[in-house]
């Protein structure tokens, strides 16, 4: 089965820098650079090296933006496989999703014209989410989530999608290596001490960590990373999550998180082998050091939201245990740009 026209133009359209290439970086696809997004130094009363990876530059306001760019390349994929006569259509793409990454990834898929992404979300979800993904020409399925851990199967089946490919699991092929990559490089590159990220589906967290790991178990080390494995091996990766069905941070929190790899035992392990710094954890928030982050964070104009300010809300919350003349990185996962 040969590409139409139309799959002809869409084919060359994508285009794939070096897969670990600094000086070729191919994200974000419209003007590619690495680091992709900026870093700044911010103030937080009490300590004097905070600095500030702000992941709201991205197109649609997240990380997820980078999700989407992958889901792009791995059509890509797809066309070259029906060009070569190995299938016969292009598939469609399910996930379950809050919004963020449904937003990002519909975007490029529609700027790409490529199959409209199929979305499961909870009925309970804000009808201004769903409509402004159903704006961009998603197709919206709402269903009450939360009894069961669901399978790639359910997901496929709730979406209407038995022949297509769940992209919330590592069932197909392997995301965390994939979607993150890059922002992970350009985390550790920062050389900080300290390491705040939030933890939702914990896919960020877990490439981070696989990557150091990586870095400090091989003899080649990838072009992307700076530094030494020395520095590497003493970063601390803070973790921030929460068990609160009703706190602010929605996008932290799941009654089950089907799709999340990587343990607390994990990590562990990787604290008592030496690949990690010895307060590398998952905390779990307390709501009541919320506004005083959102305060900080709006009085030097910083652009995220409840969930994706958990990095900072973490540091207030555990603030005694760091040393206050230590290098720390906040990684905000952004705020979503709803239509």
């Amino acid at each position: 089965m040969s590409l139409t026209k139309k799959e002809e133009k869409i084919l060359k359209s994508i285009v794939v820098g070096s897969e670990n290439n600094p000086d070729k970086p191919e994200f974000p696809p419209d003007a590619p650079k690495f680091p992709a997004t900026p870093t700044f130094q911010i103030e937080v009363p009490g300590f004097s090296n905070v600095w500030f990876k702000d992941e709201s530059k991205n197109l649609t306001g997240t990380h997820k933006d980078r999700m989407a760019w992958e889901m792009v390349v791995t059509y890509k994929e797809f066309l070259r496989a029906k060009k070569a006569g190995r299938i016969e259509s292009l598939p469609t793409l399910s996930i379950l999703s809050s919004g963020s990454a449904a937003l990002a990834i519909q975007t490029q898929l529609k700027n790409y014209q490529l199959p409209n992404l199929h979305v499961l979300m909870d009925s309970n979800t804000d009808p201004k989410i769903v409509r402004s993904l159903e704006k961009i020409w998603c197709n919206v399925f709402l269903k009450k989530l939360g009894s069961k851990i669901l399978t790639w199967e359910d997901i496929l089946q709730y979406t209407n999608n038995e022949n297509g490919f769940d992209i919330n699991s590592n069932e197909a092929y392997d995301p965390t290596v994939r979607y993150y990559d890059r922002l992970s490089y350009e985390i550790i590159n920062i050389d900080a001490d300290c390491i705040f990220v939030p933890f939702g589906t914990g896919q960020l967290y877990e490439n981070i960590m696989n990557i150091i790991k990586s870095e400090l178990s091989y003899k080649r080390k990838d072009p992307r990373f700076k530094w030494t494995k020395k520095i590497l091996q003493n970063t601390s990766i803070f973790g921030a999550t929460t068990t609160n069905p009703k706190s602010k941070a929605d996008k932290l929190f799941a009654p089950f998180l089907p799709f999340a790899n990587f343990s607390k035992q994990r990590i562990r392990f990787y604290r008592y082998t030496g690949l990690t710094g010895s307060m590398s954890e998952v905390y779990n928030l307390q709501e009541n050091y919320l506004e005083k982050a959102m305060s900080i964070a709006l009085s030097q104009w910083l652009d995220c939201e409840h969930s994706g300010i958990a990095w900072l809300w973490l540091l207030l919350q555990i603030e005694n245990k760091i040393p206050k003349d230590k290098k720390i990185l906040i990684v905000n996962t952004g705020k979503t740009k709803l239509l």
